[in-house]
């Protein structure tokens, strides 16, 4: 005990170590998310653009994962294996991602190889690979991996419940796209999005490891000055469907796949966020002694295993789960699904429930920070959703202190997450 509370202070100093500091060019003050950890000789950076994810495929499905694609394939004079040869000639890491609201650019590399690697990702953004080829060869491997997902049952369910809970909007169709909306992405359509989205207004700097910031920063501005400044938008929210319903798709298959979601009242910058992981933890997320897992596989047999848990982000906040059963138990589980969640905000949870989540999530907290990756992105999510740094620790004070009755009365004004819809592969 006395070493898990000594790792625990000294993980707390390293997580506390990051602090937010700022660029200012162009008028801009870009703001850098900074730890300094000089255990190792390396670095890593960040570039994130904020509501530059999927979330802006506004006109068509997977835009911003084929743009991030086509941002891997190099420099257009390198082009994409003597600029991937280059990099690895001296360690140097350079890959473009998207998640639903970022767009990120980030480069590792060793201590002395910082200025080079950003050489390098300043000429990658000045001049992708905007090729034909490169488009073509990026869209061949999207729609292969699409085509791959025809059968992938647990991938057509998470979609149709998007589908259901979302509607046409953005939110609702798949981020990587699909056959149609692939196909038809131009060249200039790449183009069009990059120049929108990776812009000055829009950049967080995420920077961490053995390096000076003060130098840093004058050497990360040289590259956020050649990018235009563009336009800053606040990401859009989008409403999750209040009317439960249900959509069940016909395939070749011997189990059936269950997937359920309902709105969740709750947005990202609230203070009552802690109860909230609390009562899924409790409800769906903690696996087996989870409600569900109990009632589902441990009692009645219905699954392998069945999952629940809040997706709460500036666009969304909505409740979703899923189990797979055989397709003579579907309906016996989809009524024991409404049984168990209707009985946990009807009479809450137990005592012994919270004290065993608490050990938990106040337990296994080390594990979290325990890496500059994992301690910069909570830093950066704190930033990001409004909050102040250090607050995910003082969440965790909060779930110490945490009281039955104040656990069980927000569980009970939560009774929205009893709206659920369905999407239902089966046979």
């Amino acid at each position: 005990m006395k070493k898990l509370i000594l790792t625990t202070l000294i993980l707390g100093k390293v997580m506390m170590a990051a602090t937010v500091q700022y660029i200012e060019t162009d008028g801009l003050k870009i703001p850098v998310i900074f730890e300094d950890d000089k255990r190792l000789p390396l670095v890593t950076m960040q570039l994130v653009f904020t509501n530059s994810g999927s979330i802006a495929d506004t006109q068509k499905a997977g835009l911003a994962k084929i743009s991030a694609k086509i941002m891997n394939e190099g420099t257009k004079t390198l082009g994409a294996t003597t600029f991937a040869t280059e990099l690895e000639s001296r360690a140097i890491s350079i890959n473009a991602s998207t998640g639903t609201e970022t767009f990120v650019m980030e480069m590792s590399c060793l201590k002395e190889e910082f200025n080079t690697g950003l050489a390098q990702l300043d000429a990658l953004l000045k001049e992708p690979n905007f090729t034909k080829r490169s488009l073509e060869k990026v869209k061949t491997m999207t729609l292969g991996a699409i085509s791959r997902k025809e059968n992938d049952f647990d991938y057509i369910a998470s979609n149709e419940l998007k589908s259901l809970l979302f509607g046409k909007s953005v939110l609702g169709q798949p981020s990587s796209g699909n056959i149609k909306s692939v196909t038809n992405i131009k060249l200039q359509d790449i183009k069009t999005f990059i120049k929108s989205h990776l812009v000055s207004s829009r950049v967080i700097v995420v920077l961490g490891g053995d390096i000076d910031i003060q130098t840093a920063k004058k050497s990360i501005a040289k590259v956020i000055q050649t990018l235009p400044k563009g336009k800053k938008e606040d990401v859009t929210h989008y409403e999750t469907l209040k009317k439960p319903t249900q959509s069940i798709l016909r395939r070749d298959t011997q189990q059936a796949y269950i997937y359920f979601g309902s709105p969740y009242n709750l947005r990202a910058d609230d203070e009552d966020i802690y109860k909230a992981k609390v009562a899924t933890f409790i409800l769906g997320t903690g696996g087996f002694g989870s409600r569900l897992m109990e009632e589902i596989r441990v009692k009645k047999g219905l699954a392998y295993s069945a999952y629940a848990r809040v997706h709460i982000t500036k666009s969304s906040n909505y409740f979703s789960g899923y189990l797979q059963t055989k397709l003579e138990s579907q309906e016996k589980a989809q009524k024991t699904v409404n049984q168990v969640i209707a009985n946990f905000v009807k009479n809450g949870v137990t005592q012994e429930e919270l004290e065993q989540t608490k050990k938990f999530l106040l337990g296994s907290e080390p594990l979290r920070v325990e890496t500059m990756s994992q301690r910069l992105n909570r830093t950066f999510m704190e930033f990001y959703n409004g909050k102040k740094l250090g607050s995910s620790s003082k969440e965790l004070k909060k779930i110490e202190k945490l009281t039955l009755k104040d656990l069980n009365k927000f569980i009970k004004k939560h009774n929205e997450i009893n709206n659920l819809s369905y999407a239902i592969v089966t046979n």
